[in-house]
C-alpha cells in the first residue's frame, strides 16, 4: 500500500489553494487602487479648493494704503528691479505690514513661462531653467509658453524643510516604481516674491536653506537617492516684530532694503484707515473699484520704469560718494555699494530719469544701509539718522535739510 506524502498536497488542493491566493491578492490590489484613488480625488479636490479660495479672495489695493510711504516705496524699487534683493518690513503689530506685502499681487508683471512646468522656467535663459528644460534647450526643442504673473509664495512658519526644498514623489515611488523629485516651495518662488511673515520666529534649519539659496540663487536637493540643483531666484520679504526677537545677522544681510513702519498717532489717519479697511471688507469689488484708476496709473508707471532702467547711468562721482559713505559707515563687505547703486538706478528710473542725480540716491540710501550698520549699544541715535549725517557729510548737503 502505498501512502501519499504529508508534505504533498494533492492536486485538487493545489488548484484551489492558488485561486484563492490569486483572488485575495487582487481583492487587495483592487482595495489599495482603491483607496489610492480616493486619495487623489481628495487631494485633488482640495488642492482645487485652496486654488479657488485664493482665486475668490480679494487684495486690498496698493494705491489705497496709507502711511507706510518707506515700505511702500522699497516694495516699488524691488518690482522695477528685483535685483535689489527684497525687502525686511520691522515694526508695530497691527500696522498693516502684511497687507501691504500681499497687495503687490496687484503689481506685478506678467512673465514668460515654460507651459505646465514646475519650476517656472524661462523659455530664453538657461540659468532661469530646470534641468528637463535646459536638457531640452540644448537639444534645440521647441517650447509652448504662456504669460503667467510672478508668483507670491508665503512660506508658513511651521512648514517643514521637505516642503521648502522638495523630496521623492512618493505617488510615483508607490504607483511606478520609480525615482521622482516632487518641487518645493523653492520652486515655486522661482521668478517670483518669497514672503516670510514673523522671519525673525523661523526655525534655523529653514534659516540655513534660506541663506543657500537667497545666496547662489540655486536649491540643491541630496536626499532619498534625488541629486537635483534647480534655479531658485526670489525676491525675499519677510515681516515681523522687534519685540518678538532679532533677526540672525546673517539672514539680515541678505535683505536688500530695511524698512520700519511705525504705528499711525494722528487721531484723523487712525480713524481714515479704519472707515477704509472697513468698507474693504463690506464690499471688496465696489471698493477695488474705487481705487482702479489710481492704480492703473501705479502699474503704468512702474512699467515704464522696468522699460527704463537699462537705460541708466550712474555718473562716477556719485558712485565714488555711495562707496565712501559706505566706507565712513564701516559697512562689512560690498553688498551695501552694490544694492545702493541698484537702488538708486531703480528710483531714478521710477523719477523717469536716464541719469541718477543725488536725490535719487538720498531717497534709498538709508533703506539699503541702516541694517548693515555695526550695533553700538551706546549709541545715542537710530541707525536711520546715522546713515543720513553721512551721506549730508559726504554730498556735501547740510544734515538739517
Amino acid at each position: 500500500m502505498t501512502f501519499a506524502s504529508p508534505l504533498t498536497a494533492p492536486s485538487n488542493v493545489s488548484h484551489v489553494a492558488a485561486t484563492f491566493a490569486s483572488s485575495r491578492v487582487l481583492r487587495k490590489s483592487n482595495t489599495n487602487a482603491k483607496r489610492t484613488a480616493v486619495s487623489n480625488a481628495v487631494a485633488e479636490a482640495a488642492e482645487n479648493k485652496t486654488k479657488e479660495d485664493t482665486a475668490a479672495r480679494p487684495v486690498y489695493p496698493f494705491s489705497a494704503i496709507i502711511g507706510q510711504e518707506e515700505m511702500k516705496f522699497a516694495a516699488i524699487m524691488n518690482i522695477i528691479d528685483p535685483n535689489i534683493g527684497g525687502i525686511m518690513v520691522m515694526g508695530d503689530r497691527g500696522t498693516g505690514k502684511s497687507t501691504t506685502v500681499r497687495s503687490l499681487v496687484d503689481l506685478l508683471p506678467l512673465i514668460d513661462v515654460v507651459k505646465d512646468d514646475p519650476f517656472m522656467s524661462s523659455p530664453t535663459d538657461p540659468n532661469l531653467m530646470s534641468p528637463d528644460v535646459l536638457a531640452a534647450f540644448r537639444a534645440g526643442e521647441n517650447f509652448e509658453t504662456v504669460k503667467v504673473p510672478i508668483n507670491m509664495v508665503d512660506l508658513p512658519l511651521g512648514a517643514t524643510e521637505d516642503r521648502v526644498c522638495g523630496t521623492i514623489d512618493i505617488e510615483k515611488a508607490l504607483t511606478e516604481g520609480t525615482k521622482a523629485f516632487e518641487p518645493g516651495l523653492l520652486a515655486k518662488a522661482n521668478r517670483g516674491i518669497l514672503y516670510v511673515d514673523e522671519v525673525n520666529l523661523l526655525d534655523d534649519h529653514l534659516v540655513d536653506v534660506l541663506l543657500d539659496s537667497a545666496a547662489s540663487g540655486w536649491n540643491t536637493v541630496e536626499r532619498e537617492g534625488i541629486s537635483i540643483c534647480h534655479p531658485a531666484r526670489f525676491i525675499l520679504i519677510g515681516s515681523g516684530n522687534p519685540e518678538e526677537g532679532e533677526l540672525r545677522p546673517q539672514l539680515l544681510d541678505r535683505f536688500g532694503m530695511h524698512a520700519q513702519i511705525k504705528t499711525v498717532k494722528l487721531p484723523e489717519e487712525r480713524v481714515r484707515v479704519v472707515e477704509e479697511r472697513t468698507a474693504f471688507d463690506t464690499s471688496p469689488k465696489e471698493f477695488r473699484d474705487k481705487y482702479k484708476e489710481e492704480q492703473d496709473q501705479v502699474i503704468g508707471k512702474l512699467s515704464a520704469a522696468r522699460s527704463l532702467l537699462p537705460s541708466v547711468e550712474v555718473p562716477m562721482d556719485i558712485r565714488l560718494k555711495i562707496s565712501q559713505v559706505c566706507a565712513e559707515l564701516d559697512v562689512d563687505g560690498l553688498r551695501g555699494d552694490l544694492v545702493t547703486t541698484r537702488a538708486a538706478r531703480a528710483a531714478a528710473a521710477y523719477r523717469g530719469s536716464t541719469e541718477v542725480t543725488d536725490e535719487d540716491v538720498y531717497s534709498i540710501i538709508t533703506l539699503c544701509l541702516r541694517h548693515r550698520l555695526r550695533k553700538d549699544p551706546m549709541a545715542t541715535i537710530d541707525e536711520g539718522t546715522k546713515v543720513l549725517e553721512v551721506f549730508s557729510s559726504v554730498f556735501g548737503y547740510d544734515s538739517e535739510e
